[in-house]
């Protein structure tokens, strides 16, 4: 029975999509999953996408993680990398900002279009499609570029406070430099100056 398989398989609050469950026929599955939400076995988030119910510590009704759901919907895919973080919450999450986004920011080969933003659980995620397919070898070096591009608007730092800030993101990722020159070009011109004024250069000839 497939609710067995979903609470062996799924923790509380992990989104379930359709597409990754066993079956045959989608049409049954959908089926199935319905008759699960109306005897309140499972939560429906939107299309295709549901979780397990369940109550916190606090004994409110629990939510889907918005973090698992970009995870699995827009970052990885089987396995591979598909996407990444970008926006405030890179600058943000690598120190290079205190403020607090207000959204989710992602850059993602799902995209279908240049910008989309969408509401989930009152969450706001706005989705971007990328310069090239995003893979597990390039990722970093798109990542990269992406925070070179928007540096100048959300960094709070500055001067040598900056230099190193930028040094240690680099070493932490382990970034290459051979792929970052093959997609610069993709990036306006502004990126090419951010790379130089942070002293990056040598890493690049």
């Amino acid at each position: 029975m497939i609710y067995d398989y979903i609470v062996k398989k799924y923790k509380n609050g992990e989104p379930i999509f359709l597409s990754e469950l066993p079956g045959e026929s989608k049409d049954y599955l959908r089926q199935e999953m319905k008759k699960l939400v109306d005897e309140g076995k499972l939560e429906r988030l939107q299309n295709g996408v549901y979780f397990l119910p369940y109550t916190t510590i606090l004994g409110t009704k629990g939510k889907i993680s918005i973090d698992k759901y970009i995870e699995k919907k827009y970052l990885k895919a089987e396995g591979k990398i598909v996407g990444y973080i970008t926006g405030l919450q890179l600058a943000n999450h690598y120190g290079f900002t205190t403020q607090n986004p207000s959204c989710y920011e992602v850059c993602s080969n799902e995209a279908t279009t240049k910008q989309r933003k969408q509401k989930i659980d009152g969450n706001t995620i706005i989705v971007y499609k990328p310069v090239t397919v995003i893979t597990n070898q390039n990722k970093t070096a798109l990542q990269f570029l992406d925070l070179m591009s928007t540096l100048d608007q959300y960094s709070e730092i500055t001067g040598e406070e900056l230099l190193e800030k930028l040094r240690k993101y680099i070493d932490q990722l382990k970034l290459d430099f051979d792929q970052v020159k093959k997609y610069l070009p993709l990036y306006p011109d502004h990126v090419y100056k951010n790379i130089y004024q942070g002293c990056l250069m040598n890493e690049l000839v």
